[in-house]
């Protein structure tokens, strides 16, 4: 019993860390129609950023208390500047051309972890996390990291975030009337363009945050941190419905979920696989995704 439980708050927590990921990523191309191929380099600024701030580099920051929170905020708010100046340098010349878009955002999502390796190393960086979320508490004869229960807590926020804002705020009907018909809204006097700049700040605003709080889950930051977590944020977003913030929830947690159990009840490394033939089998009854969208 101890051990079920212990394995389906780790993979809670794991699920949460892709949707973390894979909501920026969802709403991006939901919203967009923007395949983001430099997503995982969002993340991976924030994870390094936060890093950096929590090493005791940026003043009032540090490994414990209000300096973490501090060091939180400033590695996602690195990540969000970096989408903001993606979105306005790199995608939008090119939103017309969805062919040079990919090769485009593929070529940043290279590039940005050879240049944090040129500053920093190729190797793993221990993440100076609070000792307060370094240890455990019991459930039911288990003891579960207490950093487990932030990733969640923080998933389920953005979760109700994305939500209120895609269905409460003027911004987030203007960018869901803007993806229907952008001639209109133009016509209207509305900038659309200042719409989807706001859209990319918030996805990668997600994946910032992601990536600062995925040093906790793994204990370290590397560079190529947020390429491997992008592989399963996009499985995340095909199993949920291309653009459903909702339906990303749902699959990250079955994802989370069967990865986790898997790994521990069979060979070691057979979750991946375990994943991908998920996958398959939802697209072959379910070719549209959980929700319904075009997967």
């Amino acid at each position: 019993m101890s051990t079920v439980v212990l394995l389906t708050l780790t993979g809670l927590g794991l699920g949460a860390l892709y949707f973390l990921v894979a909501s920026g990523l969802s709403l991006i191309f939901g919203l967009m129609d923007v395949l983001n191929f430099a997503h995982g380099a969002l993340l991976s600024i924030g994870a390094y950023g936060t890093w950096w701030a929590a090493s005791g580099h940026l003043p009032g920051a540090g490994p414990g208390g209000l300096g973490f929170v501090l060091a939180v905020v400033f590695g996602t708010a690195v990540g969000t500047l970096a989408a903001v100046v993606l979105e306005l340098a790199v995608i939008r010349p090119l939103y017309a051309r969805p062919r040079e878009q990919v090769l485009a955002t593929v070529g940043v999502g290279l590039a940005i972890p050879a240049l944090l390796s040129a500053i920093w190393g190729s190797d793993a960086r221990p993440f100076p996390g609070p000792e307060a979320l370094s240890g455990t508490f019991g459930l039911l004869g288990a003891r579960i990291p207490v950093n487990r229960l932030v990733l969640i807590g923080a998933a389920l926020v953005v979760l109700v975030a994305l939500k209120l804002f895609l269905s409460g705020t003027r911004h987030g009907l203007v960018v869901r009337a803007g993806v229907e018909d952008r001639a209109m809204v133009t016509a209207l006097g509305i900038d659309v363009r200042k719409a989807f700049t706001l859209v990319f700040a918030i996805g990668g605003a997600a994946a910032a945050l992601a990536g600062a709080l995925s040093g906790l889950y793994f204990g370290s930051v590397d560079p190529g941190q947020g390429t491997s977590l992008l592989i399963f944020a996009f499985v995340v977003v095909v199993m949920g419905g291309m653009g459903s913030v909702t339906g990303a929830a749902l699959a990250s947690v079955g994802v989370g979920l069967v990865q986790q159990f898997a790994n521990y009840y069979t060979t070691a490394g057979l979750g991946d696989l375990s994943v991908v033939v998920l996958l398959a089998a939802l697209l072959l009854v379910r070719p549209r995704g959980l929700t319904g969208r075009l997967a």
